[in-house]
């Protein structure tokens, strides 16, 4: 389990913590790495291509107390489900609508004094030549690092990796970032 630390925002529910981790384990699921030390980062979550990132992806940020933000599409949020996605940490967004989205997210990352904003940079669960860049502007226009974080399906394994921080060339950064993610093993890797 990795070591906490108390500059990252937290749920604080105990009983949901020990559940989260009841079901990663019967499911046969751990969690590698450790937690970072920054109040504030973009946590990346790849590969994405299945329905079951986000239930596994759910069970580790409660397992692991930690509050976390994501954008969802809109259509995740009707009703019936709408107020379960946003007790999650979920905000609907309309894709297409993408007028200053970049900054409306870097505005709401300056607001806070805690804030983890989780993305999947695939943006889909089909497979995809290009990585959405838009975690990456936030995350560099906000000043905050990138978490990379993955789902091994393989090894069962969800990973607390390295920090990133964007330096501003996007091409370099983003090729960095991608070559971390060439050995872990999607639920569906014809897919990514």
């Amino acid at each position: 389990m990795p070591r906490a630390n108390d500059r990252l925002p937290r749920r604080g529910g105990r009983f949901l913590k020990w559940l989260a981790g009841r079901l990663l384990r019967l499911a046969g699921w751990r969690i590698v790495g450790e937690l970072p030390n920054a109040p504030k980062l973009v946590m990346i979550v790849a590969p994405h291509t299945s329905n079951w990132d986000f239930y596994f992806g759910i069970c580790a940020i409660f397992h692991l107390d930690m509050r976390v933000s994501w954008i969802g599409k809109h259509t995740l949020f009707r009703w019936p489900y709408g107020w379960f996605m946003r007790a999650l940490g979920g905000t609907p967004l309309r894709r297409d609508r993408s007028v200053g989205r970049v900054e409306q997210i870097v505005k709401l990352l300056n607001e806070h004094e805690q804030f983890i904003l989780g993305l999947a940079p695939e943006g889909t669960r089909r497979r995809t030549e290009r990585w959405k860049t838009g975690f990456y502007h936030v995350a560099h226009q906000a000043g905050v690092p990138i978490l990379l974080t993955y789902l091994d399906f393989k090894l069962k394994h969800i990973g607390l990796g390295p920090l990133k921080m964007p330096t501003g060339d996007v091409e370099a950064d983003l090729a960095q970032i991608q070559a971390y993610y060439t050995d872990k093993h999607a639920k569906n890797p014809d897919q990514f």
